[in-house]
């Protein structure tokens, strides 16, 4: 039975956290560890959103640490799915820091995250095909293919 396709937009997911000291380094910044935990949780929200399913983190594609968090401001992370594949999708999680005195908002990271779709006994299963509306959501769909082939081709070396 086919699958109905779904718009990124109803499986979109904000996850929204005050920084606390037990999640920063000793010069006042957020771990990077704490925040690849986020961008993790945040991410598997948007997959299980589209899905409907358990699911496994597979790969991180991209993570990059563009500016530090402080303690005392809020971490915002957004996710949306860019494409799905057989069993598999890819999610966009954006993280930014906003301050909480002055309202500022900066890109922090941004990190792509493949999933895999599994059953109650862990085999994969098939993910519903990602309704692409615009031509946004058609080159964010193309350009996760391209990385999803560069990472396929780096495991069978």
């Amino acid at each position: 039975m086919p699958l109905t396709p779904k718009r990124w937009q109803d499986s979109a997911t904000e996850t929204v956290q005050v920084v606390l000291p037990n999640d920063s380094n000793p010069l006042g910044f957020m771990l990077g560890g704490s925040v690849m935990h986020l961008i993790d949780i945040t991410g598997a929200i948007a997959c299980h959103r589209h899905t409907n399913t358990l699911a496994l983190t597979a790969a991180v594609d991209g993570l990059e640490f563009l500016h530090p968090i402080k303690v005392g401001d809020m971490v915002i992370l957004k996710a949306r799915v860019t494409a799905t594949f057989r069993t598999s999708l890819e999610v966009e999680v954006e993280v930014f820091s906003e301050e909480i005195l002055s309202g500022l908002r900066r890109p922090t990271s941004r990190a792509f995250l493949t999933f895999v779709s599994i059953d109650g006994d862990g085999r994969p299963q098939p993910v519903p095909p990602l309704l692409l509306e615009t031509p946004e959501d058609e080159a964010r769909s193309r350009e996760a293919g391209v990385r999803r082939q560069a990472r396929l081709a780096a495991r069978r070396r």
